[in-house]
């Protein structure tokens, strides 16, 4: 309330005052017993207030918990009351960041983790380019020309690329089978 307070310039009781009814019509506590596959991500909400760790119930699409912070500690109170319900968590979409990682290794230990698509695609890029900055210090004079330049063609999806930067994209293809090999890896994976 103290956001949307700053944001429209109203006091903090005059925010709380115009949200209180709404909110005991629309906000039931969250229950825990029933959850079976939830998301755990972190929203970055300013300077001052920095990051707080959602988890969401991705079968309802509700969030059923809120703490300021991204850590594992953020978690603590959550795992308390998922065991209490005991709730059977089946599967856990998340980031691939260490702390929500050991958190749900620790607390979930049967449920399945889904990492997101963003970060796994991030990685394979990351490898993609390690890959070409390999094969450039490496290749001859003529290779390094066909090669060097292709950054963005490589890390770009096939289909955004214009017939031009196809032909550029193919010519450093075919001049280099690790570079052929590891791009079309990444392709292949963006289609799962």
């Amino acid at each position: 309330m103290a956001d949307v307070a700053g944001v429209v310039g109203l006091s903090w009781d005059t925010v709380k005052d115009i949200v209180k009814p709404h909110l005991k019509k629309a906000v039931t506590p969250a229950r825990f017993k029933g959850l079976r596959h939830l998301a755990i991500d972190e929203i970055y909400v300013g300077k001052t207030r920095k990051f707080y760790t959602l988890v969401i119930d991705l079968d309802t699409g509700r969030i059923v918990w809120v703490a300021h912070g991204r850590s594992q500690a953020c978690l603590r109170g959550f795992w308390r009351r998922l065991r209490l319900a005991k709730a059977k968590i089946q599967a856990v979409a998340m980031d691939m960041g260490a702390a929500y990682w050991k958190a749900v290794r620790d607390n979930l230990r049967r449920a399945a983790v889904v990492f997101d698509k963003f970060h796994i695609v991030k990685l394979v890029n990351d490898r993609l380019d390690e890959v070409r900055r390999q094969l450039v210090r490496e290749a001859e004079q003529d290779l390094k020309a066909d090669i060097k330049g292709t950054r963005f063609l490589l890390l770009s999806r096939r289909g955004n690329l214009t017939p031009e930067k196809m032909y550029a994209l193919d010519a450093a293809l075919k001049a280099n089978q690790p570079l052929f090999t590891a791009y079309y890896l990444k392709e292949e994976l963006l289609l799962l």
